[in-house]
């Protein structure tokens, strides 16, 4: 019972503030209401006040998020529904029978199960990699040649599939060794791999598909600016993004001596100081590192895999009894019950989703509010600068200007690029009576 308790308990933990930052200050809440309000009263996928596009590039804003909606969520309903199919026509089966058949090692057994289920996968879902592609080349985002494109999804197909093996083992031995407790032992074991993987993967997996170098190097200006905001130079780097797509952006991600703040060229003018827009974009990744985002969402997304890997257990279980004969599938530790735990994981998953994006939402939120701060007394606008970056930046990605709100709810990630220039343009904490959030003094 205690138990049960337990993971009741860490469902809950999303709905819980994430950042872990300090309350809502006056002028971010007469901030939010203001960009509420204009939202409000703009028409939906229409212009706002502070974010809008010409007619050509609204026209293809509507639709280009249109395409993205249905294929965001066609994506996730065949997810679903192939591995409903791999079950009911006995591939996975078929797969298993042909691992077990070709060695009696398990460790081989396990690679060459889930090599067969990841090409199988791979290519269900080719048609709408494909088309994603396509979407970026006809609309400009993207100028990756697709030689380039197919290299690319051959290398993240490989380190699944190493990698994969791993846990494929690590898991089946779990579920072998202590059936009733295998979800909970295994979370045990993932917290260190995940904070492992974490902290590896910009040394060891970034630079095998984009190209790295000191952001000094090249914007001397910029790097002296985030070191004034309490980046090392050290840490900034600048990543050749120009070579595959068009847009503007920049990211925070290791962890400890691997933390890093990530710039792309495309974000950048080669030989020109940083503009007041770039100085934002940066100022908002300079919170996400401050503010220890990345360590803060990731302990959060552990948080959140006890629950989800119990209820994948209790899906499992059912699943047998009621499926198992009819998908050749007898036991947990059977190989292909790696399907089923799949499956039960895209269920979940995409019915979790609005809550995780809503917590990310928040995360990105506060992170504008630092960027806007820290900005000021490096800019004589700081609204302005944030109103035009939203512009600029919104005009090179074709962003909605006005989503519909269940569709920012379930699907975004970030607010919404009206929203952030609203909120930004509208963010005065300097004003008499206001005090800002993170920069007191």
């Amino acid at each position: 019972m205690r138990l049960r308790s337990l993971v009741l308990a860490l469902c809950l933990l999303p709905c819980i503030d994430a950042s872990g930052l300090a309350s809502t200050t006056p002028a971010e809440h007469a901030a939010d209401v203001y960009a509420t309000r204009e939202m409000a009263a703009a028409p939906l996928n229409g212009n706002l006040p502070d974010y809008s596009l010409p007619p050509a590039q609204l026209a293809q804003a509507r639709h280009l998020a249109s395409l993205r909606l249905r294929l965001h969520f066609g994506a996730e309903a065949w997810a679903i529904l192939q591995l409903i199919l791999l079950l009911a026509l006995g591939v996975i089966a078929w797969m298993r029978d042909t691992a077990v058949r070709l060695t009696r090692h398990r460790w081989l057994q396990a690679y060459i199960f889930l090599l067969l289920f990841l090409l199988a996968r791979a290519l269900l879902n080719l048609p709408l990699s494909l088309y994603g592609h396509h979407l970026g080349l006809h609309y400009g985002l993207s100028i990756q040649p697709w030689p380039s494109w197919f290299a690319d999804f051959g290398k993240g197909l490989i380190l699944e599939w190493l990698i994969g093996g791993l846990l494929l083992l690590l898991l089946f031995a779990l579920i072998r060794r202590t059936p009733g407790r295998w979800w909970l032992v295994f979370w045990i074991a993932a917290v260190p791999i995940v904070l492992t993987g974490l902290y590896l993967s910009p040394i060891l997996v970034d630079p095998l598909f984009d190209h790295f170098e000191p952001l000094a190097l090249h914007h001397p200006d910029l790097a002296a600016q985030l070191e004034h905001m309490g980046v090392p130079a050290s840490r900034q780097f600048l990543m050749k993004a120009s070579a595959k797509v068009t847009t503007p952006n920049a990211y925070v991600t290791g962890l400890a001596n691997s933390k890093r703040i990530v710039v792309w060229d495309t974000s950048l003018a080669p030989g020109q100081s940083p503009s007041p827009e770039v100085l934002w974009m940066v100022g908002h990744e300079c919170g996400h590192y401050v503010l220890r985002h990345v360590l803060k969402g990731t302990l959060l997304t552990l948080a959140g895999l006890l629950p989800l890997l119990y209820l994948c257990y209790r899906f499992l279980t059912w699943a047998i009894r009621r499926f198992g004969a009819r998908w050749r599938i007898p036991s947990p530790a059977d190989w292909g019950a790696l399907a089923i735990i799949l499956l039960a994981a895209s269920i979940l998953s995409a019915m979790s989703e609005p809550v995780s994006n809503t917590i990310s939402r928040q995360i990105e939120h506060h992170a504008d509010i630092y960027g806007e701060e820290a900005i000021h007394g490096l800019v004589t606008a700081p609204q302005l600068a944030v109103k035009n970056a939203c512009d600029s930046d919104g005009l090179r990605a074709l962003d909605d200007p006005n989503p519909s709100p269940w569709v920012e709810f379930w699907i975004y990630n970030h607010p919404s690029t009206g929203r952030r220039a609203a909120f930004g343009s509208a963010y005065n904490p300097w004003a008499p009576g206001m005090k800002p959030k993170y920069f007191k003094k």
